[in-house]
């Protein structure tokens, strides 16, 4: 789905690892992430979904097909054992810390998930407190793990590409917007709304 910062993580991938991708629109307006076809490749009727023609494979949630994709093509995966498992941490983390509240705040914010002002107000207060733990930790540093591109570097930049849409102000964590610049840069990076249109598109 276009809207879908999960999404637009997979696709990220895909397109920093140069690797063209067909992309299916699911209209979840109309619920059908929980039809009974859709269920079948996607058993948590959400998006995204990653289907690998080369082998068959149905592969749910975002951050395991970041890891798919990455032992699958060879890229972004760390460049030794500890960075793999560095980069893994930094994924769950996001997931527990920042996605979720980063995520949650955005939705309310574009009446996607009407919430009571305190929810609004507990999001944000989890989504600054995650986002002065990222700051902290690339004071000094290039990316998020060893000294290039991983997948935790393209996982959480998905969340925090989203966050001032969730009413979060960037500019109060520099080294964050430095690190979002240096990701920007990066040869065949793509916005959300240049990867991501509003109706399926099959790749050129």
């Amino acid at each position: 789905m276009a809207l879908s910062g999960p999404t637009y993580r997979v696709a990220l991938m895909l397109a920093l690892a140069g690797e063209p991708f067909d992309y299916v629109h699911v209209n979840m307006m109309q619920g059908e992430h929980k039809q009974p076809a859709y269920l079948s490749k996607q058993r948590y009727g959400q998006v995204p979904l990653l289907i690998d023609r080369n082998n068959g494979r149905h592969l749910c949630q975002s951050a395991a097909i970041l890891e798919y994709l990455s032992d699958t093509l060879g890229k972004f995966g760390g460049a030794t054992l500890d960075e793999r498992f560095q980069a893994r941490e930094w994924m769950y983390w996001d997931f527990d810390r920042l996605a979720s509240n980063v995520y949650r705040a955005r939705a309310i914010r574009l009446g996607i998930r009407p919430a009571a002002p305190e929810v609004l107000e507990f999001s944000m207060a989890g989504g600054n407190a995650a986002l002065k733990v990222l700051e902290e930790h690339l004071a000094g540093r290039d990316w998020l793990v060893g000294e290039g591109v991983s997948i935790a570097d393209i996982d959480i930049y998905g969340v925090v590409a989203l966050a001032e849409e969730g009413g979060f102000d960037l500019g109060a964590y520099p080294h964050v917007l430095a690190w979002m610049k240096r990701m920007e840069a990066l040869p065949h990076f793509a916005s959300r709304t240049a990867l991501l249109p509003m109706e399926s598109r099959v790749a050129a």
